[in-house]
């Protein structure tokens, strides 16, 4: 995928002037008094810089460790920068083994008072840890007084005994940012694969110095043939270190855009990637890795692979499940029901379990490698030929290169001879082949009992359909009213039961209300919304006084009612970005609408066949008269879910049309 090549070819022009020295506690009346940034003017807070140094220390009991140091200069403007004023980072805190360690210093706030430069410092209390999950904890700061005009500032180090833990440096925010700087200073024993990604390409400098580290060591004394004492020497040991500097100015924000899967994946960044390392009077140790070898040592590890083989706790149940059911196929499908009715997903994503099957099943609860390897390890127990499948979530971005950690998230695979059946038990409303759209990430890697894996395409291949069916008449007052049905089915029907699953009637009518203004609906009604093998079918009754327009006695209205886009998702000239649109969708209008009696049809819309290029997206709409009625059939089949961006003047423009024949107006004139 070009929009993730790890070499930028593409020279970033630096312009940007810096006028003040690039160290914390520099601040200045002029900056302070600033009201907007002077490249992006909507920008609600803006980076004046931020530096970071990443280094590898030594200490004797634990060896190399890395140890990276970032510096930060914040500029709020208006209150939408406030979060700003707010730091939080993620650190590993296994239950067992050395932890990373997070401190945090020179957290001020700065005001402009009276003329005068205000230095608050962060309070006590505003600092604070909280444990994610048993691997992973949060440090967090707030800090004080922080309003429009300020500028905060806060240093913060992170030490971690783990080289292959080096942190991500994003060069790109979500505010503008006006000079950021990545030092590495690494030691000629390690060697890393570097990836960038995104579309702007740093200045880099490199330099090779010596630094030197020193052993301490205990040696036996022997004094003719009596061994003494052991003393402790002293060696000083020098090595070259590879410094690496790499600078980018005036990066503007990146901006989230429609149909965007997750922006992170195209943000400026440099990741680091341990491919060996060659300690003194040692040979070399490749660490470098494919998937193959990824997805082999998580299968293999102790909270993957070795947790399918325990079994005992469950076979009575499973026995009681699927006792003379011959069908494999049957087989597979009771279990994925009992696994999905029993477990609760505690929100937690994982590949690995967190506390093992057996606690898991016995809690009914766990994060979804608790529910989903339960899941495999019972259809595999049945005698159904299913395995895992690792994926990384739309929230933890598409993976750049073979690693342990682009993983957070696993689902089943049930394997046929047309295929594969994908099952995801942690979703309470899930169906086979309908996973949560946070699992649509492109790729998944499926892994086998051999360890052998290969990569899966996750996204689905079918139309999710929904078809809206409306009977409406129109008043002499320019009122609209009638019986909607909607039928959704496949990932509509999901995405409905997800968001509305026992929302009461009164809930349902006030959120039908709140998203088409001036609605008024009565008589609601769901069907089917406990049977997943059915669609969710909606029907409504309603009467709506602002679809009309009434003019010199002529009524003005689309045939599309409260169901018209009214603008077009696509604003932007230009667009980097894949379209995503989740999973592939059909949506069809059947409508009809009786006009009241002394009107004609003075004008009705013509009919449109729009198709994009290899019919990725199709629209059709036709209205005609019949009698006294209006009929308006309209479809548009988004056949791709993902969309490359070479296509965006073209997509954009189909959505410019399609939106304009949306609003279409027929006109009714009086007889």
């Amino acid at each position: 995928m070009r929009f993730f090549s790890s070499i930028c070819t593409v020279l970033f022009c630096i312009t940007f002037s810096f006028s003040q020295k690039i160290e914390l506690g520099n601040v200045t009346i002029n900056e302070l008094t600033q009201k907007q940034h002077p490249n992006d003017p909507s920008a609600p807070a803006a980076y004046l810089f931020q530096k970071g140094t990443t280094t590898f220390d030594y200490s004797e009991s634990d060896g190399f460790y890395i140890s990276t140091v970032i510096e930060s200069k914040i500029k709020i403007y208006s209150k939408d920068g406030y979060d700003f004023g707010n730091f939080q980072i993620s650190f590993y805190t296994p239950s067992s083994g050395s932890a990373e360690k997070v401190v945090i210093s020179k957290a001020y706030t700065y005001n402009e008072v009276g003329g005068k430069i205000e230095k608050i410092k962060l309070k006590s209390a505003s600092e604070f840890t909280e444990k994610i999950n048993k691997n992973w904890s949060q440090k967090k700061i707030a800090l004080s007084e922080v309003k429009e005009g300020s500028i905060v500032e806060y240093k913060v180090e992170i030490r971690s005994p783990y080289i292959t833990n080096f942190p991500v440096w994003d060069f790109q925010k979500a505010v503008p940012v006006d000079y950021s700087e990545y030092n590495t200073h690494i030691p000629e024993y390690f060697f890393y694969n570097i990836h960038q990604k995104g579309s702007l390409a740093p200045e880099v400098k490199q330099v090779i110095r010596t630094n030197s580290i020193n052993l301490s060591y205990k040696e036996n004394v022997l004094t003719g043939n009596v061994m003494q004492m052991p003393k402790t020497v002293s060696e000083k040991v020098e090595f070259k270190e590879n410094h690496t500097t790499y600078i980018l100015q005036n990066i503007p924000a990146i901006k989230n855009e429609s149909f965007v899967n997750n922006i992170n994946n195209y943000r400026v960044a440099l990741h680091h990637e341990l491919a060996g390392r060659r300690m003194p009077n040692s040979g070399y140790d490749d660490y470098a890795t494919n998937w193959e070898t990824v997805t082999r040592s998580i299968y293999e590890s102790e909270s993957f692979g070795e947790e399918l083989k325990r079994t005992s706790f469950f076979e009575s149940d499973v026995n009681s499940l699927i006792g003379g059911v011959s069908d494999v196929n049957t087989r597979a499908f009771i279990i994925f029901n009992f696994v999905k009715e029993r477990m609760t997903w505690n929100e937690r994503y994982g590949f690995v379990t967190d506390e093992g099957l057996k606690k898991a099943y016995s809690q009914k609860s766990g994060n979804t490698a608790d529910i989903n390897l339960l899941l495999l390890s019972m259809l595999r127990y049945a005698g159904v030929d299913a395995n895992p499948i690792l994926l990384s979530t739309r929230s933890n971005g598409v993976p750049l290169y073979p690693n342990r950690t682009a993983f957070n998230y696993v689902i089943v695979a049930i394997e046929i001879p047309d295929g594969l059946i994908l099952l995801d038990a942690s979703n309470k409303f899930s169906v086979p082949n309908i996973l949560p759209t946070e699992a649509l990430n492109w790729n998944g890697r499926l892994i086998r009992k051999n360890g052998s894996s290969t990569a899966v395409n996750l996204m689905p291949g079918f139309l999710s359909k929904e078809a809206t069916t409306v009977i409406a008449a129109l008043s002499e007052d320019g009122i609209m009213s009638g019986k909607v049905r909607v039928q959704e089915s496949e990932y509509n029907a999901f995405l409905y039961r997800n968001s509305s699953f026992g929302l009461s009637q009164q809930s349902s009518i006030e959120r039908l209300e709140k998203s088409h203004n001036g609605i008024e609906v009565t008589e609601f009604k769901v069907v089917n919304e406990s049977d997943l093998s059915k669609p969710i079918v909606r029907d409504f009754s309603f009467a709506h006084n602002n679809l009309v327009e009434v003019i010199s006695g002529k009524m003005y209205f689309s045939p599309m009612l409260f169901f018209a886009l009214s603008e077009n998702p696509f604003k932007m000239d230009t667009r980097e970005f894949p379209i995503d649109f989740i999973f592939p969708r059909s949506d069809k209008y059947a409508i009809s609408i009786t006009i009241p009696e002394g009107y004609t049809v003075e004008f009705l819309p013509e009919a449109s066949n729009i198709v994009l290029e290899d019919e990725m997206i199709v629209f059709k709409y036709n209205v005609k008269q019949v009698g006294n009625i209006i009929q308006l059939a309209a479809q548009i089949d988004i056949n791709q879910a993902i969309v490359a961006p070479v296509y965006y003047e073209m997509l954009k423009g189909f959505f410019k049309a399609f939106v304009e024949k949306n609003n279409e107006k027929i006109i009714l004139s009086k007889m």
